[in-house]
């Protein structure tokens, strides 16, 4: 059953489901004058299809009636139904340039990054018969996405109109390369993506191409940076909408600050690849979607030590080891 839970008299918050432990992403519904304002509408799957059939029929809206889709950032779980709806209602799709370049990436021509990010984690010491799966667990994700929207790149740093109102645009990166948020001074609202959730920590995985060298540098950096922004509703791509933004990225600072020395000591004594790190952090029950994302994470925090100069690498034969300097 489709959920919906109204904040403002212009805000709606759409729970659609995921099937990954979160349960659901948030997707927002602006209203104004023109239409509707559509933020992240969730993964392209049939249970989010039904959801979205019955959210629009009880609230008497029409695919014509979505003026715009807006996207905080490229992650399928926010960007799989883009194209879905685009198809209906002919509204542009806005992402940013470094989201869409990502977009290309993963599930352009012939997905690039998927040999990029297999060779990636082999040379972290991911085992071998665990390839094979990572790979068509990546290609399962196409179907997710499908069909591509056409897409408008979003300016960052300007305004952009959500409903009837300016809201500033943020870049965030960290969680994602050119993450967004969207951030309306009068009434101290920010809709912040994954950027900061309530609860829990979002993840922070480093991808090959050179897109950010330093995910988990460039995340610390943007939750400083929004402590200039008096916040007094949040709402974000999971768990419910809040207030105590400010507290909450500094929450995630000291949670980092406290992994990356864990990680540290873990490698005072011997060398370890990313992987063996990742298992000793995270445990050795985790399903390969979960791997994925805790061993890009792993590897995130192992290579901001390393560009702060507190980390070595060596390589044998082709498998990267990490060590206290």
């Amino acid at each position: 059953m489709a959920i919906i839970t109204v904040h403002t008299d212009a805000i709606q918050q759409i729970k659609v489901p995921l099937p990954f432990p979160l349960r659901w992403v948030n997707s927002y519904l602006i209203r104004g004058n023109s239409g509707y304002t559509l933020i992240d509408p969730g993964l392209h799957t049939a249970a989010s299809e039904q959801c979205w059939e019955q959210v629009l029929g009880g609230l008497s809206i029409s695919y014509q009636d979505i003026e715009q889709i807006v996207l905080t950032h490229h992650h399928p779980d926010h960007y799989g139904l883009a194209g879905w709806f685009q198809e209906r209602s002919q509204a542009p799709v806005h992402i940013s340039a470094v989201g869409y370049e990502q977009i290309r990436l993963l599930w352009g021509e012939g997905q690039p990054m998927t040999a990029s990010l297999l060779a990636l984690f082999r040379s972290c010491g991911l085992p071998a018969e665990m390839l094979a799966p990572m790979e068509q667990h990546m290609d399962e994700f196409v179907a997710m996405v499908s069909p591509q929207p056409e897409v408008t790149i979003l300016p960052i740093g300007e305004s952009m109109r959500l409903g009837n109102h300016e809201y500033a645009t943020l870049h965030t990166p960290g969680h994602a390369a050119g993450h967004v948020c969207f951030y309306r001074a009068e009434t101290k609202e920010m809709f912040c993506g994954d950027h900061v959730i309530p609860q829990i920590s979002p993840n922070i995985g480093y991808l090959p191409g050179g897109i950010d060298e330093n995910p988990l540098g460039s995340f610390l950096q943007s939750l400083i940076d929004m402590g200039r922004y008096e916040v007094e509703r949040a709402y974000p791509g999971h768990r419910e909408p809040f207030a105590a933004f400010g507290l909450r990225a500094q929450e995630l600072l000291k949670h980092h600050e406290a992994r990356l020395e864990v990680m540290r000591q873990m490698l005072v004594k011997q060398p370890q690849t990313a992987y063996r790190v990742c298992r000793d952090t995270f445990g050795e029950r985790l399903t390969l979607h979960q791997m994925r994302f805790a061993l890009s994470e792993t590897l995130a925090h192992l290579l901001y030590l390393e560009e702060r100069g507190m980390l070595k690498r060596s390589d044998q034969d082709g498998v990267v080891y990490f060590q206290v300097v």
